[in-house]
């Protein structure tokens, strides 16, 4: 048999060389790295000339020399030029003039690139974009379908055309595998089916694609199991890390962190560090001993580091805890360790009455707050940390540099509005709050130009009219019939085709993520979170059409509306 006959016999030699023919050396040619054969029988090469590929006896395949090149998969090799990235065929000639910044490799006549702004999409043997689309990230496809991420981190399958299959987007993905793809949401890794729907309700720490109806999963509570397709366990390959009292016990102990990081706040012990435990104990007044047991506790937390001459530093996790960040949770550690714990010993009235557990039996949680200045401001501020790391993303979701002006209603702080228009210098924004809010912020020297705060109630006839609304958070802090109202509001206050965002986390018909959430809401404010189809409902009935609906990458959703 001849060279070309042989050459899907070929192995890499061990020192990566050359190649081997049933262990000799299949040419007499050596080369500063070689890699596999693929069909039509070429293989990639790097020697003092380049990077080129070769014919089974060694010789190059085309005078061409690029800086990499890789194997040939449908006929076709990616290769890393001077001037970028493309792809060759068996004669080394580009198939396309355009250069990427990375080409991956052919499949089912699809491939993903990656331009020169960091954004990737699939292209065609000829070079030309299979669809419009560009994405953060986008993988091969298999069995008809690919995964890509959006520029919120979440990750979806779409069709060759660019088409999404299923419209369901989730933390992680893997392609489909027997009809079944690896998925994760907010609560851990699952199968689903091409519709995007679990095949079952538990989540994992990791699975595995399934094996003739089996796969191995790892739960979140270090145990090995095999499951079936509808998620019961067949074996168990080893038992949990922590049995299920010990895991329950973790659980109901949780308080323990809660005030552990309260009182750290309340007496400053952040504020002071870097420092020793008896610096501490000295300057915080403690009892012998007690600097470090309180430092051992934020440890445990990682919320500081101990380095090696027994100093603490607080951890990136940490310094949010410093009154002085720019995204502090000093004040959150308040709410949290106080308001919050106080309402909650109160969650069986709440669920038996459906209102809030307000300590002076009031059921409005804003106007109680109106009358403490001191708990309001601090809540608010606790609402703005928040608000800068969850809001930061909106621009990437959606283009809202396409209105003139926006109306942030129920905006307390304004971060919102400060973010967006950071990111659109021709916006203007009109921040609407409660009279002893909006007197109580103002925006920052960068966009006082175009902001305003105004002071007006949600539930009564707003002092603006607006083409653009977003509320923000703001429904899930009210029960179904307020909600309804601010929402009738908030459509009185635009012309039909008027725009209305809403931000809100988005409970899984099928998930449990949000539970606790949605159980905080009830006893801080009487509130609620919602499913979509609670949230398609309520819009419904107040004059507005659901348009779209689009992850964050946050805990929260952008839902786009329509005044109909």
């Amino acid at each position: 048999m001849t060279a070309t006959q042989i050459w899907h016999e070929y192995t890499v030699s061990p020192d990566g060389t050359h190649h081997l023919f049933r262990g000799q050396s299949a040419y007499h040619l050596r080369f500063t790295e070689v890699l596999k054969f693929h069909p039509p029988g070429l293989a990639p090469v790097i020697d003092g000339s380049g990077a080129y590929h070769i014919t089974a006896d060694g010789l190059p395949a085309y005078e061409f020399r690029h800086r990499r090149t890789f194997g040939f998969y449908e006929g076709i090799a990616a290769v890393q030029a001077n001037d970028g990235w493309h792809h060759i065929g068996p004669d080394g000639a580009a198939l396309y003039p355009e250069r990427h910044a990375w080409c991956g490799n052919f499949q089912e006549g699809r491939c993903p690139v990656r331009d020169g702004s960091g954004r990737y999409f699939h292209i065609l043997p000829d070079g030309r974009p299979a669809y419009a689309e560009r994405y953060r990230y986008a993988g091969d496809f298999r069995d008809g379908y690919a995964v890509v991420q959006d520029e919120t981190g979440r990750h979806t399958h779409i069709d060759p055309d660019g088409r999404l299959l299923h419209g369901k987007w989730f933390l992680d993905l893997d392609v489909f595998h027997k009809g079944h793809a690896r998925a994760a949401d907010d609560a851990g890794w699952h199968h689903v089916d091409a519709a995007g729907r679990p095949l079952y309700e538990a989540r994992f720490a990791n699975v595995e694609p399934f094996y003739n109806g089996q796969a191995r999963v790892t739960g979140h509570d270090g145990s090995l199991s095999v499951i079936g397709e509808a998620g019961d366990v067949v074996v168990t390959l080893r038992e949990p890390a922590r049995t299920p009292l010990e895991e329950l016990s973790s659980d109901m102990v949780g308080v323990w962190r809660t005030q552990a990081i309260r009182a750290a706040v309340e007496l400053g012990v952040f504020e002071l560090l870097p420092a020793s435990a008896a610096e501490l104990e000295v300057r915080l007044e403690l009892v012998p001993s007690n600097g470090t047991r309180v430092l051992r506790a934020m440890l445990e937390m990682e919320l500081v580091r101990r380095d090696a001459a027994g100093v603490y530093h607080p951890t990136q996790k940490g310094a949010h805890l410093r009154l002085g960040h720019v995204m502090s949770l000093a004040d959150a550690a308040s709410h949290w360790g106080d308001q919050s714990s106080a309402a909650w010993r109160h969650l069986p009235e709440s669920l038996r009455t459906g209102l809030p557990a307000i300590p002076d039996g009031s059921t409005d949680f804003f106007r109680r707050l109106s009358d403490k200045p001191q708990e309001l401001a601090a809540s608010h501020r606790t609402f703005a940390a928040y608000a800068k790391h969850d809001y930061a993303v909106l621009p990437e979701v959606w283009d809202f540099g396409r209105h003139g002006t926006i109306l942030d209603a129920g905006g307390s702080t304004g971060e919102l509005a400060f973010a967006l228009l950071r990111a659109y210098p021709n916006l203007t924004a009109t921040v609407m709050d409660r009279p002893e809010v909006a007197d109580l912020f103002a925006p920052p020297p960068e966009v006082e130009m175009r902001c305003n705060f105004l002071a007006g109630d949600l539930f009564r006839n707003w002092p603006v009219r607006s083409h653009a609304v977003i509320l923000a958070r703001v429904l899930h802090d009210w029960p179904d019939d307020d909600a309804r109202r601010i929402l009738a509001r908030a459509r009185d206050a635009m012309d039909a085709g008027g725009h209305l965002y809403l931000v809100e986390m988005l409970l899984d018909e099928s998930g449990s993520a949000g539970g606790l959430l949605d159980l905080n809401m009830l006893v801080m404010t009487g509130g609620r979170e919602r499913t979509l189809g609670d949230l398609e409902r309520l819009l419904g009935e107040t004059g507005f059409r659901l348009a779209d609906v689009r992850p964050t990458g946050r805990v929260n959703s952008l839902i786009r509306a329509e005044a109909v």
